[in-house]
């Protein structure tokens, strides 16, 4: 199997993958630092795992995916690429997840409403110079004007977005620098 392919199926069956630019950033921020043990929240079909874990041989990743389709998929997926000794995947919904251990980079890109939930209950698991990611936080370009959202669904969803960013700047614990890169990243350590 072939990256490409993933990025197909992606795309085809309307799976949000990271954007290329976004995922270029993760991926050298996660060489540069040398980053060996990683969390993500949101495995999806497995692509962003496979990416991370393609980097190097000594990279382990431990993921999360709700969506039995997606789930299985991903498993398929990690199996294609032999990746089985370096991503551990769970089947089950992120709140449900209990981790003893510590990771050096804590990747969120699961449910956007969710991202302070998440962060609050994994920073737990963050090793003590290691960083947390969030991806989506321009979400398409529609935090910066959300009262132009038509659909009240959507206008709440961004305006979770803002108030995670809200947190992300005002958190005492972490110092955020946010990235316009793909679709908007923040890397937050602890002070």
């Amino acid at each position: 199997m072939e990256l490409k392919e993933l990025e197909a199926y992606a795309l085809e069956h309307h799976i949000p993958i990271m954007q290329e630019e976004g995922l270029d950033f993760l991926l050298k921020y996660i060489k540069e630092h040398q980053v060996k043990h990683i969390l993500e929240i949101g495995a999806a079909i497995g692509y962003s795992a496979i990416r991370m874990a393609l980097l190097s041989s000594d990279i382990t990743v431990v993921t999360v995916e709700r969506d039995s389709g997606r789930y299985q998929e991903a498993i398929k997926n990690i199996k294609a690429f032999g990746l089985e000794k370096q991503i551990t995947i769970y089947h089950m919904d992120a709140f449900d997840l209990e981790l003893d251990e510590t990771f050096d980079f804590i990747f969120i890109d699961a449910a956007k409403a969710q991202y302070i939930k998440f962060f609050e209950k994994f920073k737990q698991n963050l090793a003590t110079n290691g960083t947390i990611l969030s991806d989506n936080l321009n979400f398409h370009g529609l935090t910066k004007e959300p009262d132009k959202i038509e659909s009240k669904n959507l206008r709440a969803l961004v305006r979770k977005i803002n108030n995670y960013t809200d947190y992300l700047k005002t958190n005492e614990e972490f110092i955020t620098t946010f990235y316009t890169l793909g679709d908007g990243i923040a890397v937050s350590q602890r002070r």
